[in-house]
């Protein structure tokens, strides 16, 4: 089951496309954080959704927003794929243990072993304030993404 708005967003700590690592609490006091979860590297609805960010970074990313995608993919994997189409922004390895962080977050998939698509705004004092979670193969209107964090005050 999904975290509740209103709720604490776990933290976590996974390693991005560079293998830098990022922290969810490392934004907490100066950015809200929007929470893509997305189920593989490579595939066409996920490749539609991450180009459409990239398309609309400046919407996603700033002085009080910042977006973190993650997957079950590997570091490498990510590296690889951000490489090849020009993402930007952090693409996170939920690689091991596997999934952990989609499963805090209530949006893993075991009998697939990836997650759902899972999209999370959580505001810069850690609270989730607003999500979406569709099944496979449902892909994502970012029209609401937009919506939800201009209800946001930086």
């Amino acid at each position: 089951m999904p975290i509740t708005v209103g709720e604490p967003a776990p933290d976590f700590l996974l390693k991005d496309q560079n293998n830098q690592e990022v922290r969810l609490s490392d934004f907490r006091g100066r950015k809200a954080v929007l929470l893509v979860f997305y189920p593989l590297a490579f595939s066409r609805h996920c490749h539609g959704e991450l180009t459409e960010i990239q398309q609309n970074l400046p919407d996603y990313t700033g002085d009080h927003l910042q977006v973190l995608t993650v997957s079950v993919d590997s570091v490498y994997s990510h590296k690889v794929w951000a490489g090849q189409e020009g993402f930007e922004f952090p693409l996170l390895a939920d690689f091991w243990p596997h999934g952990e962080v989609a499963q805090a977050y209530g949006v893993f998939d075991h009998d697939r072993g990836y997650a759902v698509r899972g999209t999370f705004l959580i505001d810069a004092d850690g609270i989730l304030r607003w999500s979406e979670v569709n099944g496979p193969g449902q892909p994502r209107d970012q029209k609401a993404w937009r919506e939800a964090v201009a209800t946001l005050t930086p």
